[in-house]
């Protein structure tokens, strides 16, 4: 029996692109012409959407865990043998489902705004709808005409479906597209308040903390999904590294770039009123690096493990629409441009000052990874050869901005807005914490180069004493901050420190994450120890002061592969000799998955905060003995650790009491006497 599951999510798909046109009309038309009910439509208009899209979505999921192979994309994607939590997450682990996804996302958002965004004016809550909808009829279009998901074939569907990529068959693609998808598409919302702003001519403080908290809860998910990405490629891969610049790598890594630079300039607009041209530039470029990466991603212009390998007209189209939405929002700020001067002027000396230089090291490093990325594409399709940037050209240019940006970071939160002074109660903590931080670095390159290697490594030691020194400079200003507080009120330290601000917290918690990470990448760069050769059951490889012995190699079934797993004892040394036997079991694996013909690497992995063994199988030899790869990798976990730390910075920053739900505020932007007055930290 044909099942009219598809259909019924053919049609809802349909469906919804009439009410996403009618979402983009009214409201934008009921603000321009203060008729209340078309204003009002927004919220009701952004349900259906979203209702729609939910049934196509579910009926697209019901296809997939039901193995309906008349359904081209299921046969294309799928097998009777693949394990259901596979199935689900392969609904997007194509082109055509992963576009179903992004707009399902961007209708979630919508939804999300329309509801709990009614403390907004109605006009500017109608223009941001009207915006996110237009956008929606952009996707729309594309699906419909281009991606079609429910395509069938009713005339000879297949017994069986050709299986999905194995490289996805991990739970990394259950997780990382959802939060990266919800990050990407999050930016959407900055855009949509951005040209909503513009088009009612209305950029002030108070739309910076309406755009602040929206933005920061998609900066968070990419946060998020870009970490998962990265440990999904370190231990998926089997090659033991977690970021190579690869150029779809870098389509999520620009977005973030610019994401990050716009929170701090959306503080400094509902701070001071200042930066607000660049506030709004910044809000378009963050959601049309979100439409590059669509693009590159689609377009088949790049062979990457990330990309879709998809028809050039689909990327003409994705081309076409960031071409309309790039230029028609430059128009638009160009003719709003005259009008947007700022509210307040401030020294040179101070935060406004600090927040511009570490915003400009943002877009001087985004513009190294644009560069770097777009530079071998355009140079090919102007047919004047084939070039190749790789690692090398990013580490170069790139690392040392950053390390200049950590340099920055740590300074300002002692700043305060508009004016300061070098006073010596200012410049005090930056040189003790500076003397600090330069003796834990001589003291943990000393430890690490007798543990790991001989020589000295410089890299190294820069990298222990910068984020030393950004870590101990946030958590002095948090302790100073606090007792400035206790002493305010003669209340105790601890008073002191819960006094302080969700937001305030959230930038301690952000700052300490970058300086960890930052810790994580020098280090496991600096320090990490790789060995191959040949092992049979019974070899023992000394690596870094652990002992690896491969004690056995089996043969294993599984629900749609076979495989060989090698079981590794690993014991630490001392002097040459086990400490307490091999305590550490790790079993790499060597799987061919039947229906695709491919054969897939899992690395066996032992982890601690501290270091990572790592083991992955490589081709068989003769006399049953593999090619091993075997890693030593000190700190890595630090990588992660900070990624997340950041997220729940921003976290911190978005459950703050100031935006929370309330009743719509003055629009007007806070004086100079009001603005110095408030000197709570980005």
């Amino acid at each position: 029996m044909i099942s009219v599951i598809p259909e019924i999510g053919h049609l809802a798909l349909l469906l919804c692109l009439p009410i996403a046109t009618a979402l983009a009309v009214l409201p934008m038309a009921g603000a321009a012409a203060s008729w209340h009910l078309l204003q009002r439509s927004g919220p009701l208009l952004s349900s259906g959407l979203w209702l729609f899209l939910a049934v196509a979505f579910a009926c697209l999921t019901y296809s997939f865990l039901h193995d309906d192979f008349s359904v081209v994309l299921v046969a294309q994607h799928s097998n009777t043998a693949l394990p259901s939590y596979y199935k689900f997450s392969a609904v997007w682990g194509n082109h055509e489902g992963s576009l179903l996804l992004w707009v399902f996302i961007l209708a979630s958002w919508t939804l999300a705004v329309a509801y709990l965004g009614k403390s907004l004016p109605p006009d500017m809550h109608a223009r941001v709808l009207a915006v996110l909808g237009g956008i929606a009829v952009g996707f729309l279009l594309f699906i419909i005409f281009t991606s079609n998901p429910f395509e069938r074939n009713l005339i000879s569907p297949p017994l069986e479906g050709n299986d999905l990529n194995p490289l996805l068959q991990d739970i990394g693609l259950i997780l990382h597209p959802p939060l990266l998808y919800i990050g990407y598409v999050g930016f959407a919302v900055a855009f949509a308040f951005a040209i909503a702003a513009l088009i009612g001519g209305k950029l002030d403080a108070a739309w910076a903390r309406w755009t602040r908290p929206w933005t920061t809860v998609a900066w968070l998910f990419l946060t998020v999904g870009i970490a998962l990405g990265s440990w999904w490629a370190y231990y998926e891969l089997g090659w033991g590294g977690w970021w190579f610049w690869d150029p779809v790598e870098n389509a999520s890594f620009m977005p973030w770039l610019a994401g990050t630079a716009l929170i701090h300039s959306l503080a400094a607009t509902e701070k001071r009123g200042v930066f607000r041209s660049w506030t709004v530039l910044l809000a378009i470029l963050a959601f049309s690096l979100s439409l590059l990466g669509t693009f590159l991603v689609r377009s088949g212009i790049l062979v990457s493990v990330h990309a879709f390998a998809s028809d050039p007209t689909r990327g003409m189209f994705i081309l076409l629409f960031l071409a309309v939405t790039v230029g028609g929002s430059l128009l638009l700020y160009a003719l709003r441009a005259p009008t947007i001067k700022p509210l307040a002027t401030f020294k040179l000396l101070s935060r406004e000052s600090w927040l511009l230089i570490n915003n400009s090291l943002l877009a001087v490093s985004l513009a190294v990874v644009l560069i770097g990325t777009l530079f071998p594409l355009v140079m090919s399709a102007l047919d004047l050869g084939s070039y190749s940037v790789g690692p090398p050209y990013f580490n170069k240019l790139f690392l040392p901005l950053m390390v200049l940006l950590m340099l920055f970071m740590g300074v300002a939160p002692y700043l305060n807005w508009k004016h300061n002074r070098l006073t010596p109660v200012l410049v005090r903590p930056w040189y003790i914490v500076s003397i600090v931080a330069l003796g834990i670095a001589m003291l943990a390159v000393a430890l690490l180069s007798q543990r790991y290697v001989t020589q000295w490594r410089f890299g190294a030691f820069i990298t222990v004493a910068l984020s030393s020194w950004l870590l101990l400079m946030t958590l002095t200003h948090a302790g100073l901050k606090a007792r400035r507080f206790a002493s305010a009120k003669n209340s105790s330290a601890w008073q002191g420190l819960a006094s302080l601000s969700r937001s305030y917290w959230g930038m301690v918690v952000a700052h300490s994450g970058i300086a960890v990470m930052a810790l994580g990448i020098g280090l496991t760069s600096s320090y990490s120890v790789q060995k191959e050769l040949a092992m049979s059951p019974g070899a023992v490889a000394d690596v870094a002061g652990y002992r690896f012995v491969l004690e056995k190699l089996e043969d294993v079934k599984g629900p749609n592969y076979s495989a060989t797993i090698a079981s590794f004892g690993v014991g630490r040394l001392s002097d040459g000799t086990l400490v307490k036997g091999l305590p550490i079991r790790l079993q790499p694996e060597k799987r061919f998955y039947y229906a695709a013909k491919n054969v897939m690497t899992e690395a066996g992995i032992h982890g601690r905060l501290t270091r990572d063994l790592y083991v992955s199988l490589g081709d068989s030899l003769e006399d049953e003995r593999w090619a091993v790869r075997i890693y030593v990798k000190p700190f890595i976990r630090c990588i992660w650790l900070g990624a997340l730390m950041m997220a729940a910075g921003g976290l911190l920053v978005v459950i703050d009491k100031r935006y929370m739900p309330r009743p719509p505020v003055r629009t007007d932007a806070p004086s100079d006497t009001v603005a110095s007055k408030e000197q709570a930290v980005v």
